[in-house]
Parts: C-alpha cells; structure tokens; sequence
C-alpha cells in the first residue's frame, strides 16, 4: 500500500521515531561533509499554494542533497487554481515524479490528491495539520532533551493547526501535553478527542497561560493569525494579549526549559524579543532541522525504506 504524510496520528511511535532517528544521522553526516546520491534521478514536485520561505528552501535543499531535483508550482502555475480535478492532477503528476510535497489550505485536498496519486503526497501544510514542521521540533526536543516521552510539553496560543499536530505527536509518544488557548479559539475537538483516547498521558486544555507553562520543559508558541486570517488580525490581537511568551511568563517553566516556535516570528505579539532572543530559545536549530527532517522524509517515503505505519 502507498504511503502517505498526511498527519502524525497515521503512524505509529516507530515509524516516526525512525525518520528522526534518520535525520539525525543524516544531519550529523552532512556535518561531516558526507555526499549523498540515494535519490539521484529522483525528481519531487512541490506544488504550493501558500508562499514560503522556510518550507520551499528546506525542501528544495533536503532534496538535493540527497542527489534528487526539484520542480517548484505555485498555484497560479498550475491547474489547481484553474479549476482542474485534484484527482486528475494527482494522476499526471504521479507519471512525471517520485513524490508530489503539498502546501495548501484545506486537508481535503491532501487527502484528494493521496487517494488518485501513485506516489507519495506529502503534507507540508494545510489548515489542519502541519506534521512535518513538528517533526522538525520533535527532533530538536530530542536533541536537547535526550527524551520524546518524558519532556512535559506545552502549546501557548491559538489552536491552530501546530497544535492539532502537536497533540497527535503527544499521543503518539506518550508525553504530557498543555495547551492554553483562548475561547473559542480551541484546537479542533475530533482531533483532540481522538488523541485523548490514545495517549498515556493527559492532554489538557487550558486557559491561563501561567497555569499551562507552570514546570513546562518545552514550551512552543506560534503566530496568533496565520496565513489566510489576516482579516482577523485586529480581533486576534485583543483576544490573545495576555498569551505572549514574555520573560514574566518563561519564569513560571522549568529554568532549562527550552522555546520553540516555526517562524516567522512577530516579536512584540507571541513572543517577546528578548525570549525570542535569549538563550533558551532553539528557534534557529529548529528551523535547521526542517531540513534534515525532510531529507529523511524524502528518503524513507520515495525508497520504500519507511517502518511499518500504525
């Protein structure tokens, strides 16, 4: 059967725990200025929707390191803003390369385009779920914590689609996670609810920040209007005010708590310069590691190599 990433609930712990693992190694080894061709005359198609920065150059350099090329559509290039069936473009791309990588707006479309294509559909974004941009934060939890299972969590703002992938990860790693989010700007309640019944560990919802972050060792935070909610900036601003990760607040965590959060970062609204800033803060690593995590991905998904889902 094809494997898809469409999210982190689809897997299993080792299945997940393997890509980190892989790009670990492959981090270390480029490190050590190791040349990669496993993918050589492979191509993938990142077919984008939503701009990017982050997403397109990790991707594009996760590639071709491991010897691959690329071909980059926006959608203004392609028949996806033009009206055509996603089923029929999952179907012509699957002719012409080895991976289809999507960054869109609503996970029908994912789903859609990994039900007809013949290749891998990888999910790089969509209102939904974000489950590589965590698996990038995950390997950078390992990194510093040396644990996935232990390390307590917590999400501080809204509940976007971060935070619906956090908590699949929560549930399928085991570790404690909370979330303070304000009404009604909640983490979707299928998703949570179904994570619910399959963690170990509490998965809580809360609406003080200072209660949330009490003892966190990670604490992840994140724009509080996100790309197609620009309308709702000025409402979002006022409703969210008192969820900024502040040097106040960071006090109230684990002194070696450690501050992740994706980027692009509004300094002044989320988080504050000097957190941001400051030495507890891994944004910079994080964001590296999208690169080896998608390298991994890439790899394991287009070779076959991937462990066995749950």
């Amino acid at each position: 059967m094809m494997n898809h990433l469409l999210a982190l609930g689809d897997f299993s712990k080792e299945a997940l725990r393997g890509l980190i693992d892989r790009a670990l190694a492959l981090k270390a080894e480029r490190r050590q200025g190791v040349r990669h061709q496993q993918l050589a005359g492979r191509t993938i198609c990142l077919l984008f929707e939503k701009p990017s920065t982050r997403t397109r150059v990790s991707f594009e350099a996760a590639m071709y390191s491991l010897g691959g090329q690329v071909i980059f559509m926006s959608a203004k290039e392609s028949q996806l803003g033009r009206g055509e069936p996603l089923k029929d473009t999952a179907r012509v791309l699957s002719r012409y390369v080895d991976a289809i990588v999507v960054r869109t707006f609503g996970q029908e479309v994912v789903e859609e385009l990994a039900r007809y294509a013949t290749v891998p559909v990888i999910n790089a974004l969509t209102d939904l779920h974000h489950p590589c941009q965590v698996l990038s934060d995950l390997m950078t939890v390992l990194e510093c914590k040396g644990t996935l299972e232990k390390a307590r969590t917590v999400w501080i703002g809204d509940g976007n689609n971060m935070a619906n992938s956090w908590i699949e990860a929560a549930s399928v790693f085991g570790f404690p996670l909370s979330l303070a989010c304000p009404e009604p700007f909640e983490p979707n309640t299928t998703i949570l609810e179904r994570a619910r019944s399959r963690s170990p560990l509490p998965i809580e919802v809360l609406r003080d920040p200072a209660e949330a972050i009490r003892g966190a060792e990670v604490i992840n935070v994140d724009v509080w209007a996100s790309m197609g909610q620009e309308a709702e900036q000025e409402e979002r601003l006022a409703v969210f005010r008192d969820y900024q990760l502040d040097a106040t607040l960071l006090a109230k965590a684990d002194p070696k708590a450690i501050v992740l959060h994706c980027l692009p970062a509004h300094r002044g609204e989320e988080i504050s310069e000097d957190v941001l800033e400051g030495p507890q803060s891994v944004v910079f690593d994080q964001a590296e590691n999208k690169m080896h995590i998608h390298a991994a991905i890439l790899e394991q998904f287009i070779t076959g190599s991937l462990v066995q889902q749950g």
